[in-house]
């Protein structure tokens, strides 16, 4: 302030001429000065400086010119003349010189001077760092907002908060949004790396701070096929493995995918789910959830497929309130027979499209390949599962030259049976196929509206032992000498008492006693 105050007196003095002399006034508004100082401060009402100062303007300034006593003009000078001035230019040449004159310490945010934590802590955001732009970021959970709930993108994923999200997006051009909008695209939900603990961002080009993310299955681009945008991304399920204050130890994600028809005012419901689980207590393939049984299935439990080495449930159609088949599907539970169908709108492209459209809306995403045995199977234990057993129709059969046939059911049998002690068994599958069913369409046809149907049911193939026909028998072992006794008695016996009957007798009925224990 002081440096601006005497740049203002300089200025001042600059202005006044030569020959005029600042009189002492006896008050700091100057009201002491007299009617010849204002004479000779004046010449025709106006300023007249004696020479031109550098930096000063010598336009004329806006001057106040009240009337006084004996029809004489005042000029009064405004309070801080520095508004006169010109601002000096700043240019590539004399920048370094006024940076080392004026300048001073930038403005630099908390987040830059602080250096980050060690570790994060439960509900922090996660940061993720793309290296092809150099940019660090957050991981994203978008949710619904409004009453349409429309996808808010600003929505950061908390650190160990597994939940789950769903919201809608509206496209007013899906032709040119569908292989542009990376909202479609898987590509865009893997394409960056994920740092373990926040003091990463210390030092970007060391990786052991940087988790990549692997997409479960291969999933892929959003394509458009005539009046079909195909690919569009209509699930994402991040699985987050931690260890501690260690952080994130692996990432991985899989995708739902459908097919939308290009029509003005196009919406998409998304869905995105987000799982943490402890990395010690995983494999490299494990999944997070409960088991379907330890080591046995329990009935109604969710029936475990495998695909690749990704564990999930297997699951069938599920149709939505108008009908139509739904991004949703149900989850197919052990020991529960089960049926359901829905409406699958279909505009034609080609006969081969055709036919795996409607085996992936059937079987679902990702389609299974393996089945456990028991409950509790281990994705890394291969032994535990058996192969899924698969008959796709015959085109051979059907004889049509100018149709397309397409599969138009699936039924799912499981093969199952108790083993292990009958105080204790436990239910374990022995088998499981999947049989479609197909009917032919005729290519004249445009567009069509195919019911689908899937059925599952689980047949018992428990073998049990045969109960026993009768009682079992005893079998008699005397020793050698049992009737030594008897042998000896009979014999004094019979040299004692001629003609007595009583030591036969004796041992006639003994005899009997035993014959009839060994008959009961």
């Amino acid at each position: 302030m002081l440096t601006s105050q005497l740049a203002v007196l300089q200025v001042f003095f600059l202005l006044v001429p030569e020959r005029v002399q600042p009189q002492p006034s006896p008050s700091p508004s100057g009201a002491g000065s007299t009617q010849s100082d204002l004479e000779q401060r004046t010449q025709g009402g106006t300023l007249q400086p004696s020479s031109e100062v550098p930096g000063v303007s010598t336009e004329d300034p806006a001057v106040v010119t009240p009337s006084a006593p004996g029809n004489r003009t005042v000029d009064l000078f405004p309070a801080k003349l520095n508004y006169f001035q010109k601002l000096q230019k700043v240019n590539a040449t004399n920048f370094q010189a006024l940076a080392t004159e004026f300048g001073s310490e930038s403005f630099t945010s908390a987040f830059q001077t602080q250096s980050p934590p060690p570790f994060y802590r439960a509900g922090d955001p996660i940061l993720t760092y793309f290296p092809k732009w150099s940019v660090i970021s957050l991981l994203r959970q978008p949710s619904g907002v409004g009453a349409a709930g429309l996808c808010a993108e600003s929505n950061p994923a908390g650190f160990l908060e597994s939940k789950s999200t769903a919201c809608a997006r509206f496209f007013k051009n899906l032709a040119d949004s569908c292989t542009l909008d990376p909202v479609l695209n898987a590509a865009s939900y893997y394409n960056f790396t994920v740092l373990k603990v926040p003091r990463g961002m210390s030092d970007l080009k060391n990786m052991k701070f940087q988790v990549p993310v692997t997409p479960v299955s291969q999933a892929g681009s959003p394509l458009l096929a005539g009046n079909t945008c195909q690919n569009a991304v209509s699930q994402v399920i991040y699985e987050i493995e931690t260890n501690g204050t260690f952080g994130i130890q692996k990432v991985s994600v899989s995708f739902e995918q459908t097919n939308l028809t290009i029509e003005p005012g196009t919406s998409l419901q998304q869905h995105f789910i987000f799982r943490f689980r402890a990395f010690q207590q995983s494999t490299a393939a494990s999944l997070t959830g409960s088991r379907s049984g330890n080591p046995g299935y329990i009935v109604g439990k969710p029936l475990l497929a495998l695909t690749a080495d990704r564990r999930h449930s297997m699951t069938l159609l599920q149709s939505q309130g108008d009908g139509t088949c739904s991004v949703k599907r149900h989850e197919v539970q052990f020991g529960v027979n089960a049926i359901s169908g829905c409406k699958l709108r279909l505009k034609r492209i080609d006969c081969s499209h055709l036919q795996q459209e409607i085996y992936q809306t059937l079987h679902g995403s990702p389609r299974a390949e393996h089945v456990a045995i028991f409950g509790n199977a281990d994705p890394a234990q291969k032994g535990e599962w058996t192969r899924i057993l698969s008959r796709n129709c015959s085109v051979s059969a059907v004889h049509c030259t100018s149709c397309c046939v397409i599969p138009v059911s699936l039924e799912i049998q499981i093969l199952w049976a108790y083993v292990g002690l009958q105080s204790n068994p436990q239910a374990h599958v022995s088998g499981a196929r999947f049989l479609y069913q197909c009917q032919p369409i005729q290519d004249s046809q445009q567009e069509t509206e195919v019911p689908l149907t899937t059925v599952v049911t689980f047949v018992d193939i428990t073998q049990k032992p045969e109960p026993p026909r009768g009682q079992p028998r005893m079998d008699w072992k005397l020793p050698f000498d049992f009737f030594f006794p008897f042998k000896m008695a009979f014999s004094r016996g019979v040299d004692s008492q001629k003609g007595s009957a009583s030591p036969i007798l004796i041992l006639c009925l003994l005899l009997l006693g035993v014959l009839n224990l060994e008959t009961k």
